[in-house]
């Protein structure tokens, strides 16, 4: 069956086009024409690089013959994303010359997306960033909204900036070659806009479980496309966090500091860890009296149907986790802010949240 591509605007002030669909690596036409100047920076890691690399790069020259191409890549993992990593990307950009209107294309998941994304915010005080993910992460969560960063090892996104992309090209057909884990851990950011903002997603997801696992096409471009045009609309609505955006961090607060606190190396990934954020979130809801166990207990085996962690790993001290959310970009001078929900498709941020509570739910892990 052919699948057509989709596409998602985002407007406001920097709009720009989300396309979706398979094949889309190979459409150097749609790739050059969000190229503005005579240099690219694609930037990749060692895992993505082999597999798609030289497809991009004769995609773009066939299509552009004057570009100037070079590549960057860096080790893989979210250990990667460093200010050291970022130095080099910057490195690369001055190795190629590049001008105020080159642009950076940034070829793999959420790692190279937010690092190579905060490379353009900087060079030159802000260049054109083209985000092509190649994890289901990275198309409906970090390539989408602007937010680009590096992570230290006082906590996870510490160092960035709000850079929006030129473009976003998600080609589903990659996701053929992402490790099961991968594609889990991706479906976990997808269940997350059915639990803050549309309820009959999770029902939609709990229905086609089974192919989106197997990496049908169709029902993939659909849940990306689905969550983009959620996204796409609370970022355009609030580009900077100030209001709904925040809604995007359910489950994040938790799930950010099971990250940090396991050193971003090993155990659970960026998608697993807000699987286990989600369902303490939703617990911390119901401790909180705004919603009920059932509504936890639902998502929780959705999660589960997905092939996710629903539980703090073990050794993880609840103590430490309390201590690295203090530090977390969503707590504020006055204490703790959770993104927490009333029922699924309900979310909404509170504030001054109590430490007893949070304790609670972390030692019931």
């Amino acid at each position: 069956m052919t699948v057509s591509p989709r596409t998602v605007d985002v407007g406001g002030g920097a709009p720009y086009r989300i396309t979706i669909g398979p094949g889309l690596l190979d459409d150097g036409d749609l790739m050059a024409a969000t190229l503005r100047g005579r240099h690219a920076l694609i930037v990749s890691d060692a895992n993505v690089a082999p597999l798609y690399a030289d497809r991009l790069e004769t995609a773009l020259r066939r299509a552009k013959p004057s570009l100037q191409v070079a590549r960057h890549v860096v080790a893989a993992g979210e250990a990667e994303k460093t200010l050291a990593n970022f130095a080099t990307v910057i490195e690369a950009l001055a190795s190629l010359g590049a001008t105020r209107d080159a642009s950076v294309v940034a070829l793999g998941g959420g790692v190279v997306g937010d690092m190579a994304g905060f490379a353009a915010a900087c060079w030159m005080r802000g260049i054109d960033c083209v985000q092509i993910p190649t994890t289901l992460l990275a198309m409906v969560d970090s390539s989408v909204g602007g937010k680009t960063a590096v992570d230290i090892p006082q906590g996870k996104n510490l160092v960035g900036a709000f850079h929006p992309p030129r473009a976003v090209i998600a080609d589903t057909g990659v996701l053929r070659t992402l490790p099961p884990r991968e594609l889990r851990a991706g479906l976990a950011e997808v269940i997350k806009y059915g639990a803050i903002i549309d309820a009959p997603f999770l029902t939609w997801l709990d229905g086609n479980a089974a192919g989106l696992l197997a990496g049908d096409d169709a029902l993939l471009t659909e849940a990306i496309a689905r969550s983009c045009l959620h996204k796409a609309g609370i970022t355009e609505r609030d580009p900077f966090e100030h209001g709904e955006r925040a809604l995007l961090n359910f489950g994040h607060t938790f799930g950010h500091a099971i990250e940090a606190e396991q050193g971003y190396a090993e155990g659970l990934n960026h998608g697993e860890a807000v699987a286990v954020g989600m369902v303490l979130a939703a617990r911390l809801s119901h401790a909180l009296d705004m919603a009920t166990r059932a509504d936890a207990d639902g998502l929780q085996a959705l999660l589960q149907r997905f092939g996710l962690p629903t539980a703090i790993p073990a050794g993880l001290d609840a103590d430490a986790l309390l201590a690295r959310m203090r530090l977390d970009k969503k707590t504020q001078a006055s204490g703790l802010r959770f993104i927490l929900w009333d029922r699924p498709g309900a979310a909404r941020v509170i504030a001054d949240v109590d430490e007893a509570a949070v304790l609670h739910v972390l030692r019931k892990g």
